[in-house]
């Protein structure tokens, strides 16, 4: 499953194109890296995950792991 742009774009959720909703953003890099960051403040921290971590997240998100 390889829904992200390659080479760094970052891509913005569907969910977060909506007004005042959180907006994240989503980026694949060449060396498999997932990065993800906030788009209102894009220079801002970021957070960085390998593949086996971003899988593990994106399992839990669809068992409702996260929800709140």
């Amino acid at each position: 499953m390889n829904t992200m742009i390659k080479d760094g774009a970052f891509r913005k959720s569907s969910l977060s194109r909506k007004p005042g909703l959180h907006c994240v953003e989503v980026a694949h890099r060449d060396d498999d890296t997932i990065v993800v960051r906030n788009s209102k403040i894009p220079g801002d921290n970021k957070l960085h995950f390998n593949r086996r971590e971003w899988d593990a997240f994106i399992r839990g998100v669809k068992v409702g792991e996260f929800d709140i």
